[in-house]
């Protein structure tokens, strides 16, 4: 066998792959924002759920991206468990086009249109409005120039002598349609799609091979069956990271294709006569030029007959998945650092993993607010502890958790950080770069306001620990009360952050911080005259206005975070 064919034969294989990537990103750089709504709002039920799926992966040209920004969208809690089965079933649907276009080289030799697509992509790539066509005309470009690169390797393996000898006696020792050899080529598409990672690659050199004499079309429809299980195993792997609800929608993939292959096996003598009536292929006397035809036939009558059952079925579908993955024990645990829905094997676009970033900024301001709240409970405990009401080891228990609190608020805004800068290493649109930069601000100002309520914990427990005098009934009125209106300006923060900006007044952050500095400013003058009145000592009079000054702070950390998130230039 000659050398050059091998590399030929690799070349191709890798010149297909590569275009299939680059026309997917470019697909979904354009279509970004709107496939992110689409998917939130036709998935109101099951049925709706399947034809979202059908449109986004005939849209993107690729189920795995599909399913992946499914199983991401589940794992930020934006779809159901249900959508995104009804969704992933579209997917499968969805991917059937992919055949459909590599069966078009069989019908005419677009290779004729892959050099004008090049010259004209290289033009749109050097317009920087139009950049993102140029993409994806290159990405169609490499994708054909493979297939026809492919298929005439193919047939130059077949030409060769020595190499059609060799090929020739191994598929003919697993020709016979028994159980063995059925097994066997089932198998090996599920594992050669689970090592190139691309089941319209697998798809590409069945076709090729079919097309050519050397595999005969049972052979090529079994692979076909497997590479549409070892094209489920991409989104298990990647979903090993995430929460429990991700895990079950990635398993609910590979088990639909499962149960539809089992199905299938069962009625396989009907199910290829039907499908040899709808291709007009006649088993009898073998049309090699219409074997890419019959398997996107096969390929997608397959799809379409097992959503069109298992549909019904979701429910159940879901039920079987939830008995399977159970959650993991540290999951709702708030008080250990994990992030909810940033998971390393899930960046695929940048406009997805900015999504779950920013859900994962939701949950880092939630936990913000919740170590407030302890801080004020620390303040009441004091109080209960000073009167003898309570233990000492509450206040020490409760001190520590919000220690802890610190730590994971240094850990969330270094992770999600970290997250970021990973993606801004990919091609961004300004939009998405303006984005980037006002998140990351926004976390380095959550992680301040973690620093001012674990100031204020110490400086409670500085109290309580030393020797000082205790605050008087009139202090810790005001010290409430300073603490329920930072309470408010977190909880706008927090209603922001969950929310549409466009709906969101900021002029109500601003007041309640104009509030909280004014009262400050009037405790801060009333400290000096209690003081001078020996009303309490000089060392209760600075821990007490170190409070209120932290709380002063977090508040002003409340804004920035604020003016972030609507985009607003800030203070100079």
């Amino acid at each position: 066998m000659s050398l050059m064919i091998v590399f030929k034969l690799l070349g191709s294989l890798a010149l297909l792959m590569y275009g299939m990537k680059a026309m997917s990103d470019a697909l979904q750089k354009m279509a970004g924002p709107q496939l992110r709504h689409v998917l939130g709002a036709m998935t109101t039920n099951r049925f709706t759920g399947v034809l979202t799926g059908v449109f986004v992966t005939a849209a993107v040209q690729s189920s795995t991206a599909t399913t992946l920004m499914t199983v991401s969208f589940v794992n930020a809690g934006l779809l159901t468990l249900v959508q995104g089965i009804s969704v992933i079933m579209g997917a499968n649907i969805g991917t059937t086009l992919t055949a459909w276009i590599m069966s078009l080289t069989d019908m005419f030799n677009v290779a004729n249109l892959v050099y004008p697509a090049f010259f004209l992509g290289i033009i749109l790539i050097y317009m920087k409005s139009k950049r993102i066509i140029g993409d994806f005309l290159f990405g169609i470009a490499f994708l054909f120039l493979g297939l026809s690169t492919l298929k005439e390797t193919g047939t130059s393996l077949v030409n060769d002598p020595e190499a059609s000898v060799i090929i020739t006696n191994f598929f003919a020792t697993y020709n016979e349609p028994t159980f063995f050899n059925s097994a066997l080529f089932l198998i090996i598409g599920t594992i050669l799609t689970l090592c190139v990672q691309s089941s319209a690659a697998i798809m590409a050199i069945t076709m090729t091979l079919c097309s050519t004499g050397v595999l005969s079309i049972d052979q090529g429809v079994m692979l076909v069956l497997g590479e549409n299980i070892g094209t489920t195993i991409t989104a298990n792997v990647v979903a090993l990271g995430a929460n429990t609800q991700a895990r079950r929608a990635a398993f609910a993939h590979l088990s639909v294709n499962l149960i539809g292959v089992i199905w299938v096996l069962s009625l396989l003598p009907w199910f290829l006569k039907m499908v040899y009536g709808i291709a007009g292929y006649d088993p009898a006397s073998p049309d090699l030029s219409r074997m890419s035809v019959v398997l996107a036939t096969f390929h997608s009558a397959f799809n379409v007959s097992n959503v069109a059952i298992l549909i019904w079925f979701v429910p159940l579908i879901e039920r079987f998945v939830c008995w399977a993955i159970k959650p993991k024990k540290a999951e709702g645990e708030d008080e250990d650092f994990r992030l909810h829905f940033i998971s390393s094997g899930i960046m695929k676009t940048p406009e997805l993993s900015v999504l779950e970033a920013q859900k994962e900024i939701v949950s880092f301001s939630g936990r913000m607010q919740k170590m407030f709240l302890m801080v004020r409970e620390l303040l009441q405990l004091s109080a209960s502890v000073n009167k003898k009401n309570r233990q000492e080891g509450e206040f020490n228990k409760l001190f520590t958790r919000i220690e802890k609190y610190e730590d994971i608020s240094d850990n969330m805004e270094l992770e999600i950080a970290n997250y970021l800068d990973q993606v801004g290493d990919a091609h961004l649109s300004d939009e998405t770069k303006a984005k980037i930069r006002a998140m990351l601000r926004e976390i380095s100002e959550l992680e301040s306001i973690g620093d001012a309520c674990f100031n204020m914990a110490r400086a409670i427990s500085r109290k309580y620990q030393g020797k000082e005098d205790h605050f008087n009934e009139t202090q810790y009125q005001h010290l409430h009360q300073m603490m329920e209106l930072t309470n408010d300006s977190l909880t706008l923060m927090n209603q922001l952050m969950a929310g549409r900006k466009e709906a969101f007044d900021v002029n109500r952050t601003f007041n309640t911080e104009h509030e909280i500095n004014n009262y400050r400013n009037q405790l801060k003058q009333q400290n000096i005259v209690d003081v001078n009145n020996h009303e309490y000592t000089y060392a209760v009079g600075t821990i007490y206005m170190d409070i209120v000054n932290e709380c002063e702070k977090l508040a002003d950390y409340v804004v920035n975070v604020v003016e972030a998130r609507m985009g607003l230039r800030g203070k100079d």
